[in-house]
């Protein structure tokens, strides 16, 4: 095994404390000799051990061995994974080192673990290559990234060299590679010292914008701008405001799932990481994709000043915002910043309130947002129809006049009439029929 993996150019630079390579290790010591027995089985098993730890989080089943060399091919970061993201398998002499590395992984495909297994006395192999995983249930293990490596793992396990790059520059072309690839939903992480991580997120809502009830004129001008952004069209920054609980947040989070096929990925920033804007944008614009910087429930406070990076970074800053990137945020505050008195003390004493210079810098915030979409708290009659519409749908059996007389009772103590408190009621009928 080591021989082969030693050959590898292109998916070379899996690192040292990758599995494969410390596997590669093992078998070097195996085939040389002069080892400790107890001391290489225990090192081969924390590798097998590794193998089922990643295929837990990834939802691998079946020949693990497989999912885990497919995986490998899926994320490595290198210069025909990228050229194919951007514009496919084009002639170059890439593809000769790309098809001499997959002969590399058809061998790995093909393994003969026995000789190992007979001469250590264990079977760990033979087990991994014919794996039964524990039901899982659906929220535990992302289930794009199972179903992505699974599908592609049967494939190359029977395909030959040629078959393999036709596959996987199909995939890398489709898809890309590595994380942006196999998830839909990002959060930002950056330990001290080290380089910012995009962390997926795999417990996903999968509501799509047909599921949310009221706010029509609003989804629809969301849609269009995004149609326009994966189109490859002229689109703006976005911002959401109005009500609590009506679907602000839950709309921009649907997009993901009607656009997730098109090449569209979300990535959520926190108000403190403001500060990693830059290096987010950096790593994101040379990517195949169409990014959704996504600022939940956006306000400042009085002397909070880090609307003044985010608003260079939207636009006025001395680079431009990548054509691939937009930023939709939601808010309860139509001008993100609360206003006081004293923030008017120099206003002229003619013309808007707004003139007001201190008013003027945070309320420009705002402005930076080429699209504003108000949504608005459901009429009373809206909220009655928004319960009705869910019952049905969850299979609600109860007599109209209780359910809504019992939606009104609900509507009183959970703080007005809202998308969020009829869901919340429903969910609630659910539970107690249980």
């Amino acid at each position: 095994m080591y021989r082969e993996i030693s050959r590898l150019l292109l998916y070379g630079n899996l690192g040292n404390s990758s599995i494969l390579i410390r596997l590669a290790d093992i078998f070097r010591d195996w085939e040389e000799g002069g080892y400790e027995k107890d001391d290489l089985i225990h090192e081969i098993y924390e590798q097998i051990k590794r193998i089922l730890d990643l295929g837990t989080v990834c939802g691998f089943d079946g020949n693990l061995w497989h999912c885990y060399l497919t995986w490998v091919l899926m994320t490595n970061d290198n210069p025909f994974a990228r050229t194919c993201e951007r514009v496919g398998a084009s002639e170059g002499s890439v593809n000769r080192f790309a098809r001499s590395d997959f002969a590399i992984f058809r061998k790995l495909f093909d393994y003969d673990f026995s000789a190992v297994e007979q001469d250590l006395g264990i079977d760990c192999f033979s087990i991994l290559c014919d794996y039964q995983a524990v039901p899982k249930r659906q929220r535990m293990y992302n289930q794009d990234v199972s179903r992505q490596v699974r599908t592609l793992s049967r494939a190359l396990a029977a395909a030959d060299v040629e078959d393999m790059f036709l596959l996987l520059t199909s995939y890398y072309k489709q898809y890309g590679f590595g994380v942006f690839a196999m998830n839909r939903a990002f959060r930002v992480r950056r330990r001290e010292q080290e380089e910012l991580e995009f962390l997926p997120i795999s417990n996903i809502d999968r509501a799509m914008l047909r599921d949310l009830l009221g706010n029509e004129s609003q989804k629809q001008e969301l849609r269009r701008n995004t149609e326009a952004f994966l189109a490859g069209k002229p689109a703006n920054n976005v911002l959401l405001y109005g009500d609590a609980g009506t679907g602000k947040s839950t709309s921009v989070k649907a997009l993901i799932n009607e656009y997730y096929d098109q090449g569209l990925r979300i990535i959520e920033i926190y108000k403190h990481q403001f500060g990693e804007l830059s290096s987010v944008l950096s790593q994101i614009k040379k990517r195949n994709y169409r990014f959704i910087i996504f600022i939940d429930d956006l306000s400042f406070e009085e002397n909070e000043v880090e609307y003044k990076f985010l608003k260079a970074v939207i636009e006025g800053g001395v680079e431009t915002r990548p054509e691939n990137v937009l930023i939709y945020a939601t808010s309860n505050r139509r001008h993100l910043i609360r206003e006081t008195w004293n923030d008017r003390t120099d206003m002229e004493r003619v013309g808007d309130i707004h003139r007001s210079d201190t008013v003027e810098e945070k309320l420009s915030l705002a402005g930076r947002f080429g699209i504003a979409i108000n949504f608005n708290a459901p009429t009373p009659k809206e909220y009655q129809a928004i319960v009705k519409a869910l019952a049905q749908r969850h299979g609600i059996q109860m007599e109209e006049k209780k359910l809504l007389e019992m939606a009104q009772a609900w509507e009183i103590r959970h703080g007005g009439y809202s998308g969020r408190a009829a869901q919340q009621f429903i969910q609630y009928l659910e539970g107690a029929a249980e």
